[in-house]
């Protein structure tokens, strides 16, 4: 269990060593991160994990905040998912960490949290982490059909495809994207050195001075 630092982290401290008892973990594998409670599973013991943070009357962690997802690429489960909740009696928040990749499910919670429905829909949309038992595992903010998981620290910042409308076909395109050459080359010249080249729209002012 991490260092007690300062008086606040008092009933925390004691918190995590009631959470370690009920799991049966160690103490040493819960800790006291950012004022959280915090501890790393398996994927086998996500369910029993929070079905004790909810159900043990020394715990109570009625209240989900929310599930997210972290992208670690250079990992072999490259993927956190992360799930945060709330004891209202307890007056504290408690970080359930469970290690995955793109292709091992991780067991939905929504049977325990009804809330956490949605919150795995965008950890799929935006990651790609699946979810086994969710009752409606699809996208959730990206379009229809999108191409890959945007969050995914490996993703293009453009994307794979651009969006326009046309009006001659009175539709929505959806077209590969294409940088043009002088987006993507700079010169890196200083402004107060001017430049080897006219730079377009000074056409006129050359002539002038050739003249």
């Amino acid at each position: 269990m991490a260092d007690v630092t300062n008086p606040q982290d008092e009933a925390l401290g004691e918190l995590a060593e009631t959470l370690a008892a009920s799991l049966e973990m160690d103490s040493g594998d819960v800790e006291i991160a950012h004022g959280h409670v915090t501890v790393r599973v398996g994927i086998n013991d996500v369910l029993s994990t929070v079905r004790t943070l909810r159900d043990d009357p020394k715990l109570a962690f009625v209240n989900i905040i929310d599930v997210c997802g972290v992208d670690y690429p250079s990992r072999e489960r490259r993927f956190d998912v992360v799930y945060h909740f709330l004891s209202p009696t307890q007056n504290a928040r408690a970080r359930v960490i469970v290690e995955t990749d793109d292709r091992t499910p991780v067991p939905s919670i929504t049977e325990l949290f009804p809330g956490a429905e949605w919150f795995e829909r965008e950890a799929y949309d935006l990651y790609g982490i699946l979810f086994s038992g969710h009752p409606d595992l699809r996208r959730l903010l990206t379009d229809y059909g999108f191409d890959g998981h945007p969050l995914r620290k490996d993703f293009p910042l453009t994307g794979f495809v651009e969006v326009r409308y046309d009006d001659e076909q009175k539709r929505v395109l959806y077209e590969p994207v294409r940088l043009n050459q002088e987006f993507r080359d700079f010169d890196f010249l200083s402004p107060w050195e001017g430049t080897d080249y006219v730079i377009p729209g000074d056409e006129k002012a050359s002539d002038e001075k050739a003249g």
